[in-house]
């Protein structure tokens, strides 16, 4: 599948700030199952992006703005070709060690009730890996129920799985949380997800796009990797119960969602601040 991604990100501040430092990860990789055809970042301030690559291998990009700022903007848009591999994720550079991603953090640290869940999943499921994974995959999904206005960035696994209820990176975290108590390495995944669902639902009227299923979102998607022996890394996403194909697009992955968040930055002076985040996935062909 061939997908044309378009995402912008958005700043409006009531009082004028007077600097701005952002850092973004924005620019997926490639690997056997993802090329990255082209890809561009712009920012609507005169401002250099400097480009480096962190602990877990992902590309950043990072700026500094100084000045008067009523608002901000970055675009990150590009083409990628997709092939579906299961979930697997093959011949991609890794730097971190795997071992690092056993690692607690305060967004996936599990709580008793997490370790009961993860205790009884793995009981159910066998000690095989891939099998446990799917299961767990499906037992959160089963568990929790999906709500974009529960949560927010800063809500931990056991929160969420308290609740009940969370949007994708909740998902991610908790499943996370389980494998890791479960003594399995597990990443978060930042990335892009093609709904054809929403796309025809927002095509109907508009023959003009009837050709080009579009699907806009106003936030990314997210899912979790997981270490399965002879296969390497394999992706789940909770949120529906299913492993990835070609339809999403990996860009950045982390211990959390702050390791991997696509846009992270701070502002000097200002108030009342505004962010509008608008995402648009389009099919423009598939792979032959």
């Amino acid at each position: 599948m061939r997908l044309r991604i378009q995402h912008e990100t958005a700043y409006r501040y009531a009082t004028p700030a007077n600097r701005a430092i952002q850092i973004l990860r924005l620019t997926p990789r490639g690997h056997q199952g993802q090329f990255v055809v082209n890809w561009r970042i712009d920012v609507d301030r005169d401002c250099r992006l400097q480009t480096t690559i962190d602990a877990f291998g992902n590309r950043v990009h990072s700026f500094t703005v100084d000045g008067r700022l009523e608002g901000l903007t970055i675009i990150a848009e590009g083409e990628v070709e997709t092939q579906d591999m299961s979930g697997i994720v093959r011949d991609q550079v890794e730097i971190a060690p795997v071992g690092l991603f056993l690692r607690e953090t305060p967004l996936t640290a599990p709580d008793e009730a997490i370790k009961a869940f993860a205790d009884d999943v793995a009981s159910e499921y066998g000690p095989n890996p891939l099998n446990l994974f799917h299961g767990l995959m499906l037992a959160i999904r089963e568990r929790m129920r999906f709500d974009v206005r529960a949560t927010d960035t800063g809500t931990s696994a056991a929160k969420a799985f308290a609740e009940g209820h969370g949007v994708c990176q909740d998902f991610a975290h908790v499943f996370i949380a389980a494998a890791r108590h479960l003594g399995h390495p597990a990443r978060y995944v930042g990335g892009y997800l093609f709904q054809p669902a929403i796309a025809q639902i927002q095509s109907q009227g508009d023959s003009s796009q009837a050709q080009i299923p579009a699907a806009a979102q106003d936030a990314g998607h997210a899912w979790a990797e997981a270490m399965v022996g002879g296969l390497g890394w394999v992706g789940f996403d909770p949120a529906n119960g299913m492993s990835p194909t070609d339809a999403y697009v990996r860009v950045a992955i982390g211990l959390d969602y702050l390791g991997a968040a696509p846009v992270r930055g701070t502002r000097y002076g200002g108030g009342g601040e505004e962010l509008s985040v608008r995402i648009l996935v389009t099919e423009t062909g598939r792979r032959r």
